[in-house]
């Protein structure tokens, strides 16, 4: 099993989730959250008056997957979320130990 994190723009969160529903991935956790990477965010002139906005909101999409299913769920986010401009995001795979579906006390594979 394997954790998959992306960080995304919010435009695209409903295109991501659409592809990944047709991946036949349905469980997910979608976070609010801001920050930035290279572009450092932008700055923006509000009442005449220059501002810098160093923290960007973006979208953080979790999932935990079977092994069998990671590259298409990669794909999936990649496909969907791909603009080609700096800001598209990134994605962040990590191996899972366990799962335990708290319910029925079902682990591993079993449990997602």
């Amino acid at each position: 099993m394997v954790k998959i994190e992306a960080v995304i723009q919010p435009s695209k969160l409903d295109a991501v989730k659409d592809a990944l529903l047709e991946a036949g991935i349905e469980g997910m956790t979608i976070l609010e959250a801001r920050g930035h990477g290279r572009q450092k965010g932008h700055t923006e002139f509000y009442r005449g008056r220059e501002y810098t906005v160093d923290l960007l909101p973006k979208v953080k999409i979790e999932m935990v997957v079977q092994d069998e299913r990671k590259e298409k769920a990669i794909q999936a986010i990649i496909g969907a979320a791909r603009t080609g401009r700096i800001g598209d995001g990134k994605i962040f795979v990590s191996p899972i130990a366990d799962a335990i579906r708290i319910r029925n006390d079902e682990r591993g594979e079993t449990a997602l």
